[in-house]
């Protein structure tokens, strides 16, 4: 009895010896598990740093987008008022290449210290933004001036000009009336004829013989005219024979002058100072050859205007 109780003590050191590399198997797996729980918080914050990276990153990006469509609507607006926009199109340049820039960072690259180089550059460009916005505002308000002015002065100018050409119109208008005013007149016209006997024959009808006529001879007086200027006057008189031709000789003091725009025959004229005293003209015409039988038109001119008419008969 006594020989079989001896091994007990070996069975015990054994069971102790599988407790304790129980133990230390749980120890290694509660290590194995708190590491494993470290390394998932530390992956787990990389994480949220990369999305918050990525984040900021894409704010910044669409901050630099909005600052470029701004940029690029003050260009237009100055452009539309006629002016340079150079150093808005150097700034859209920096935009644009900050843009491709930022663009480039991969996945959780964008560092602090890019976010606050590339923050501080928007905080500038923002600054420009707000005062360019300013004189673009100034401009316009000194183009709305401008222009108000511009067309004020325009009306002015179209009221003087409507003045002055209804001083003009005014002024022609009188100048016509002033001529027509100013024009002779001649009044008592009367028709006699010389004979070649040399003696003077009137007739109240103004009817005479043609074989007896050697020398026609027209008297008028030219009447008061107030308005005429006392100068040298060109009496012109016409003696148109029953066929409507004027008689014409330059030997005997004819030529042509222009009425209405056209080329006409005088038959005589003579140079006199208008005194305005109802002075007394006279013209004596010989032909030189036997006068035509039928109606004669002696007309008066001065300046190309006709101032007196009258007829005669020959038979």
């Amino acid at each position: 009895m006594e020989q079989n109780e001896t091994p007990a003590p070996r069975n015990n050191n054994r069971v102790l010896l599988s407790v304790a590399l129980i133990l230390v198997l749980l120890g290694i797996n509660g290590l194995l598990f708190y590491m494993n729980q470290q390394k998932a918080k530390q992956n787990e914050q990389l994480t949220t740093e990369v999305k918050e990276k990525d984040v900021k990153l894409e704010e910044q990006i669409r901050q630099y987008e909005a600052l470029k469509a701004d940029f690029e609507r003050q260009s237009q607006e100055v452009q539309t008022m006629g002016l340079a926009n150079d150093s808005l199109e150097a700034r859209i340049a920096s935009i644009n290449a900050d843009l491709l820039r930022l663009r480039s960072f991969k996945a959780g690259s964008f560092t602090i210290a890019d976010q606050k180089r590339f923050q501080q550059r928007a905080s500038n460009l923002e600054g420009q933004l707000r005062k360019k916005d300013d004189e673009i505002a100034q401009l316009k308000r000194d183009n709305e001036t401008l222009y108000t002015e511009t067309t004020t002065l325009k009306q002015r100018q179209n009221k003087l000009t409507d003045t002055i050409s209804t001083i003009a119109r005014t002024n022609q208008e009188l100048q016509e009336k002033v001529t027509v005013a100013s024009r002779l007149q001649a009044e008592n016209i009367r028709v006699g004829i010389v004979t070649s006997k040399n003696k003077e024959k009137d007739d109240d009808e103004n009817e005479f013989k043609a074989k007896r006529v050697e020398k026609v001879k027209v008297s008028f007086n030219l009447a008061r005219n107030d308005v005429a200027p006392k100068e040298t006057k060109q009496i012109m008189m016409r003696l148109i024979e029953p066929d409507g031709a004027a008689l014409y000789n330059l030997s005997t003091g004819g030529g042509t002058f222009m009425i209405d725009g056209s080329e006409a025959f005088y038959t005589a004229k003579q140079d006199l100072v208008f005194d305005n005293t109802r002075q007394p003209v006279q013209f004596v015409y010989a032909k030189g050859a036997t006068y035509k039988t039928g109606l004669h038109t002696v007309e008066l001119y001065a300046e190309g205007v006709m101032i007196g008419k009258t007829t005669f008969t020959l038979k």
